[in-house]
């Protein structure tokens, strides 16, 4: 179950600049332990950076996800990840088929654009702060 948040909330977060939203993300993540994406019919969405490359979109929230569910992604929805799995199985397949991982998107930027491996760092990098 995703944490509360409020519209004031939203609208502070969202406009942050993508590196403050990247370490909102981190902590958000570390600290419920799932992350969202967008799925539609045909599977999970990707979309590609300036150059070209596949990136995965990931949020700390499920009403940000949905906040990019339009135009072409109007037929999907927030899509929720247990953090173990997204660590064991996610990144690993994503480096394994050279993906990068699109860090809190907003309508109006791509996000952080990382390696699944950089992301699984900082996330473990935090999460030790919580043993």
């Amino acid at each position: 179950m995703p944490y509360k948040m409020n519209q004031p909330q939203f609208d502070r977060v969202v406009s942050l600049p993508a590196q403050e939203r990247y370490a909102h993300f981190i902590s958000k993540v570390a600290d419920c332990q799932q992350l969202w994406t967008l799925k539609g019919p045909d599977g999970f969405v990707m979309f590609g950076d300036d150059s070209g490359q596949q990136c995965v979109p990931v949020w700390p929230h499920p009403d940000y996800a949905a906040a990019l569910a339009k135009d072409s992604w109007s037929d999907c929805s927030p899509d929720e990840l247990n953090l173990e799995a997204f660590m064991s199985r996610w990144i690993p397949g994503m480096a394994k088929n050279r993906y990068m991982v699109a860090v809190f998107p907003t309508p109006e930027e791509k996000g952080i654009v990382v390696d699944p491996q950089r992301l699984r760092e900082d996330l473990s990098e935090e999460l030790e702060q919580y043993e």
